[in-house]
């Protein structure tokens, strides 16, 4: 009877299961919030990972520990996203440990909260460094394999803020509205390598971020906003993010997905 189910859906039950199995995912900045949550969601689903981090390295050590007690494969690899050098040697961590990467999300990025005329010079270049160069040296780095392979997924974790702005970020806005942008331009130019590249625009997620950056009545007033009556929880972005990251999603490509609660409706 099994068989024959394969037969006629042409999906084995481990592939429905377990969807990205074969496959290597590296997740940045994945040792709390969103990005724990992915790469806790892509373990799950087959793939092979590999926990960035930057200074978290305890937090991460216990992810991959929590992981490989479950029986998956998974690997924690330090380095600063936006350093060029500490990314190539990320890379080659991971290819010797796992195999090259077919799967990459750039989840890694700071928040920061100040008026225009407060923001330094030395505010404005680590935002951008972090939260937009370091996607670009990432995907720069795992493309070349990707399009070897003809197959890959890059999912980039950008921001509400980055779709419609909020003051008092512009700083954090612009660096995320640019992370759209590059993800729009790459999908077009690998799209027909069988690469998907693809943005998810989270709106108010319940992070130690959002907590470090209001207080409780700014919360309670955030709150206030959402139709849906309740915070995103950094599960509800790993889930969008699993299905942008499926072999079974060929077609969608160079898309914002915004995940707000209805927010910015």
């Amino acid at each position: 009877m099994k068989q024959e189910r394969e037969e006629k859906t042409g999906k084995s039950e481990d592939s429905r299961h377990h969807p990205l199995e074969g496959l290597v995912c590296l997740v940045t900045g994945a040792s709390r919030g969103i990005g724990r949550a992915i790469a806790t969601a892509v373990a799950a689903a087959g793939a092979a990972v590999a926990i960035n981090y930057h200074h978290s390295e305890k937090a991460a050590l216990a992810l991959k520990e929590e992981l490989t007690a479950s029986g998956r494969q998974a690997i924690a690899v330090q380095a600063d996203v936006s350093d060029a050098a500490m990314v190539d040697l990320m890379f080659l961590q991971v290819e010797e440990q796992l195999g090259t990467v077919d799967l990459l999300v750039n989840n890694a990025g700071i928040a920061f909260k100040a008026l225009l005329t407060d923001t330094t010079d030395e505010d404005w270049a680590r935002l951008l460094a972090v939260n937009l160069t370091g996607p670009f040296l990432c995907s720069r780095r795992a493309l070349p394999s990707m399009i070897r392979k003809r197959f890959g997924r890059i999912v980039n974790i950008a921001s509400m803020q980055g779709v419609c702005g909020a003051s008092c970020e512009a700083a954090y806005a612009a660096s995320k509205g640019g992370l759209i942008a590059l993800s729009k331009s790459l999908a077009a130019e690998v799209g027909p390598s069988g690469i998907t590249v693809n943005a998810i625009a989270p709106g108010p997620v319940f992070t130690d971020m959002l907590c470090q950056d209001l207080d409780e009545g700014e919360l309670a007033e955030l709150l206030s906003l959402l139709p849906v009556g309740r915070w995103g929880q950094p599960e509800d972005i790993a889930r969008a993010c699993l299905f942008l990251l499926s072999p079974q999603n060929s077609f969608v490509n160079g898309s914002v997905l915004a995940l707000d609660g209805g927010w910015k409706a």
